[in-house]
């Protein structure tokens, strides 16, 4: 038999792992403006209102580039599409929701779905601190919900890892039952404390997500900024055919056949549904979701994801 809780090689996550992260914290940015190569690119209309914009640069239009930023002027003076580029003049609070329920321990590869959200809240933690911007942050599981206020400074980014490391480190294979309505709680909290032109990032896997959560996060948006980090184990999307094994899940254990090919077509095909859910619901929103998958270093995924190109392009194509 196998129990594939007890296959991924890191279970827990500790303070010193979480701190390490900080020197590779570089080479992205959840800004709505991004750079060709990002996910973000073209598909996130910021709601971020009342900020003073400063010139930075007037370059060369790229594919994916808002058509919006043109200068009319200079395309028509150089011969080739130009656009102009700026950057906020000021800092905005980013309020962080760290998933740490039963449905987050459960991985087959590297390391649990808890332990992603972990490296990620870490990362993006950091990476906003760096650019001077307040971050705060919800955490959340069966042992409670922790609400840190944003703040500036590393010193907040620090306060907001202990406490994910010390929800990450209570759970357990004997743990409590999943408690899927946790997730909306956390939305609803979330929504009192971000009043407005606030970056709310969703680190998660979406375990119970439902009407409420729509009509929560919708409220949220209309004010707000989301970006939706969804964490998800290869094992959740396609089950393998190894015949008989035992899946575990906080404290219940079943036994299944994974030779039936039936079987492996329906949890597929749930999974794949609640997946396309998630997108539809993202493309109405404008909320971008950042697949990450606990088989792959979270920090590579990030920059393929919202990374900016290593060198720009020195002429017209």
């Amino acid at each position: 038999m196998i129990e594939f809780v007890r296959t991924a090689s890191r279970v827990h996550v500790t303070l010193d792992e979480l701190l390490h992260l900080r020197h590779r914290a570089k080479g992205f940015s959840f800004l709505p403006r991004q750079p060709v190569h990002s996910l973000l690119t073209g598909r996130h209309a910021s709601r971020l209102r009342g900020r003073g914009l400063d010139f930075e640069e007037l370059r060369h239009y790229f594919e994916g580039d808002d058509t919006r930023t043109i200068d009319w002027s200079a395309t028509a003076r150089r011969g080739s599409p130009h656009v102009r580029v700026y950057t906020e003049e000021r800092d905005r609070s980013v309020l962080l929701l760290v998933d740490q329920r039963m449905s987050m321990f459960f991985g087959s590869r590297r390391a649990m779905k808890s332990v992603a959200a972990a490296e990620a809240a870490a990362l993006a933690a950091f990476r906003v601190a760096s650019l001077g911007d307040r971050v705060g942050a919800i955490v959340f599981s069966e042992q409670g919900i922790v609400e840190i206020r944003p703040e500036a400074r590393e010193a907040a980014v620090r306060r907001i890892l202990a406490e994910v490391v010390r929800q990450n480190r209570r759970l357990s294979a004997d743990g409590p039952a999943a408690d899927p309505s946790l997730f909306n709680q956390a939305l609803t909290r979330a929504a009192r404390l971000a009043h407005h032109d606030w970056l709310v990032c969703l680190i998660s896997d979406g375990a119970g997500a439902d009407a409420e959560t729509v009509r929560l996060v919708t409220d949220i948006t209309a004010h707000n900024d989301v970006l939706s980090v969804f964490v998800h184990d290869p094992l959740e999307e396609r089950l393998p055919d190894i015949g008989r094994a035992v899946l575990t899940g906080g404290d219940r254990q079943i036994e299944v056949d994974l030779s039936a090919r039936d079987l492996r077509q329906r949890f597929a095909g749930a999974f794949a549904e609640r997946r396309q859910a998630g997108a539809r619901f993202s493309l109405h929103h404008a909320i971008p979701v950042l697949p990450i998958a606990t088989d792959r270093d979270v920090v590579e995924q990030f920059r393929e994801l919202l990374g900016r190109r290593l060198a720009r392009r020195r002429a017209a194509a």
